[in-house]
């Protein structure tokens, strides 16, 4: 049974990411919220305003996108120091807003929302372009002329080549075209929910901190169904086993009428996590 604080940041994150324009940011703090109990009110008013400060240091109206791409790179990687390192990955604050903006360090992802956040309020026309494996940002018209920079290294301008490269080196597969599409705050957050729900898995004891992730995916309004199994299997992992058994129980009736086989094999998980009671 969660706990009352733990149910209202829940309903909060749910009210936050079903509205009509979602605040990146601001679920970027809450997903925080949810790994720094230390993370208060306070404390999202004070990233909310230091990304507003940041902002106030981007010139005003710099030119078209490689103008926006150099006045950002100039402020954000150049004179505060926000990039990257391979070290960020091993890291859980890599992947939480406000510890990135404090420490400048974070992961491509979380780096990118630094920069669309401060670029938005500082007015450019500017997007997040979820590539394979690395994140970054563009500016300017996605379908029309734009510019692509990497803010994991410091806002470096990206040609071409330089994306194409970055997916090879991810994937071993060619630059699509879709790939350069610009990511929507909901993409943008549940991919962040995917690293962390990633960065937990490699670490079994941190089983509290993949089944928060799961449960904050849960509540974006597009998610992969799979999901649900999964937090059921951490149910059950963390002893909780008659919430895991009914939550496998009805994940079950989800995937029944497409895979009747695979649902059967639910319905025994749940009976043999039932029997761990007796």
């Amino acid at each position: 049974m969660p706990h009352s604080d733990e149910t209202s940041r829940h309903r909060r994150f749910a009210e936050a990411a079903r509205e009509e324009r979602p605040d990146l940011a601001l679920l970027c703090l809450l997903v925080g919220m949810e790994a720094d109990p230390g993370l208060d009110e306070d404390g999202l008013d004070r990233a909310q305003i230091e990304l507003d400060r940041l902002a106030g240091l981007v010139p005003f109206s710099p030119g078209g996108p490689e103008g926006w791409a150099a006045a950002l790179a100039r402020v954000l990687g150049g004179e505060h120091g926000f990039r990257g390192s391979g070290a960020d990955y091993r890291r859980l604050e890599s992947s939480l807003l406000h510890e990135v903006l404090e420490h400048r360090r974070g992961l491509p992802i979380l780096l990118s929302v630094v920069w669309i956040e401060v670029a938005r309020r500082a007015g450019a026309p500017v997007y997040g372009v979820g590539l394979p494996g690395h994140f970054v940002v563009g500016f300017g018209d996605p379908h029309g002329h734009h510019v692509l920079v990497d803010p994991f290294d410091g806002g470096r301008t990206l040609s071409s080549e330089d994306a194409a490269t970055l997916v090879a080196g991810a994937t071993g597969t060619p630059l699509a075209p879709s790939m350069l599409s610009p990511s929507t705050p909901l993409d943008i957050v549940l991919r962040i929910l995917n690293n962390i729900r990633a960065w937990a898995a490699a670490r079994p004891e941190r089983t509290d901190v993949r089944l928060w992730a799961v449960e904050l995916s849960l509540l974006l309004p597009s998610h992969p169904a799979r999901l649900r199994y999964e937090r059921a299997q951490l149910l059950v992992e963390r002893g909780e086993f008659t919430a895991g058994a009914k939550e496998l129980e009805s994940y079950a009736e989800v995937v029944a009428a497409v895979e009747p086989e695979a649902a059967e094999a639910v319905r025994r998980q749940a009976r043999a996590a039932r029997a761990m009671l007796n």
